[in-house]
């Protein structure tokens, strides 16, 4: 076990285990408001009462439990519980910018390890648009990414938009476009899964329970590509290596992404492997998928200077190239076309629903693969639309 206040076993440990257990228990049903608030106070009494969070009490972290958990050295599901003040968060107007919080992150039936956070909403769109923005999570005291390296002081948390089980489709379809994109490799961003007990620590909310994922740092997805990362906004499609930003426009088209450019770095991170360093050429990431057409969320509307009425309308805004380089590019997709149904009809949490509907998406791009009078029609469209640059 690996938790701010080192391993500590015997009463204190197990009370903290049974009472994290309860807080998920409890969110699962319908409670009396007074009768919540009392139950959910006293067991963080209890809570901080019997464990604390820091190494207090002469109490140290061994050596040996550094490592004994890492974010993305797994797939599985994690079960977390987020607690801190969510009725002034929800308000969106934080006059101290942030929130000091509590996560509990759920290692095993009988384990957890616990952090100090300080809560920041971000992101713009869904700041102004949802009723529960994304959060950022700045950890006190540091989690690993990997099995002893990666230490994580910074998270992108991305939650539901609104509460229920149609904003939750929307995070589960976004968590799968991350997925998607490691089809073609692992120089992209890890994301987490999580089943989320967010707690109010006003006691005025009941608990909520919806689905959300961590995102990879990029200075972690750098170091362990051997890159450094750039912040430079004004780099073009020619700053990028020619089958990196191919692939990403292409990708992009597939799943109607239309909401990303290179110049200003948005919802594209560049990174320079060390190979690359005397070229200067980096490799583009894309990330931020839910104004996507595979997403599909109700509260997304492309803009209306990008030509196209729906966020399903697909466009492509990749650098121009030559039509026999788009084909070589375009049938790299097609190599994969197994592996992208695949990560689909794999992933468990998502309802048969929105993965026939995804399905069928997926079928409009691919059944332009299909013929070479379809493939040429393509790369027609791309030869038509593409940015002379």
């Amino acid at each position: 076990m690996h938790s701010d206040a080192g391993k500590v076993t015997g009463f204190p440990h197990r009370l903290k285990q049974t009472i994290f257990r309860i807080l998920f228990l409890i969110s699962k049903f319908s409670f009396h408001r007074a009768l919540f608030k009392s139950i959910s106070g006293f067991l963080v009494f209890l809570t901080f009462s019997f464990y604390p969070c820091s190494g207090k009490n002469g109490v140290s972290e061994p050596d040996s439990a550094k490592s004994s958990f890492a974010l993305f050295d797994s797939d599985e599901l994690l079960e977390v519980a987020l607690q801190f003040d969510l009725t002034t968060y929800l308000k969106k107007n934080l006059k101290t910018g942030s929130l000091d919080g509590l996560l509990i992150i759920k290692t095993s039936e009988t384990d957890s390890i616990d952090r100090k956070v300080k809560i920041k909403p971000r992101g713009e769109y869904r700041f102004r648009t949802c009723g529960f923005p994304p959060i950022r999570l700045d950890f006190k005291k540091w989690i690993y990414a990997d099995p002893d390296s990666g230490k994580i002081k910074r998270l992108k948390l991305v939650t539901h938009c609104q509460p229920g089980n149609a904003y939750d489709e929307y995070v589960l379809r976004e968590f799968l476009v991350y997925k998607l994109f490691n089809v073609f490799t692992d120089t992209c961003f890890r994301v987490r899964l999580l089943r989320i007990n967010y707690l109010d620590s006003g006691k005025d909310r009941k608990p909520l329970v919806q689905y959300g994922f961590f995102i990879e740092p990029i200075n972690i997805l750098a170091a362990r590509t051997k890159s450094g990362v750039t912040k430079a906004t004004n780099l073009t499609q020619k700053h990028i290596v020619p089958y990196s930003m191919d692939r990403v426009a292409i990708f992009n088209y597939m799943i109607a992404q239309w909401d990303w450019a290179v110049p200003g770095l948005h919802n594209i991170s560049v990174i320079i492997p060390r190979e690359n360093s005397g070229m200067g050429l980096g490799v583009a990431i894309p990330f931020d998928f839910d104004l996507t057409g595979l997403v599909n969320a109700s509260y997304g509307f492309p803009d209306e200077k990008m030509g196209i009425t729906s966020n399903r309308d697909r466009i492509f805004t990749g650098i121009c190239r030559s039509r026999e380089e788009y084909k070589a590019a375009i049938e790299k997709f097609l190599a994969r076309k197994e592996s992208f149904y695949s990560v689909v009809n794999d992933f468990q949490y998502l309802s048969d629903r929105s993965k026939k509907d995804i399905k069928s998406f997926l079928d409009q791009f691919f059944d332009q693969l299909d013929n070479q009078k379809d493939l040429n029609r393509l790369i027609e469209l791309f030869l038509n639309s593409c940015k002379k640059i």
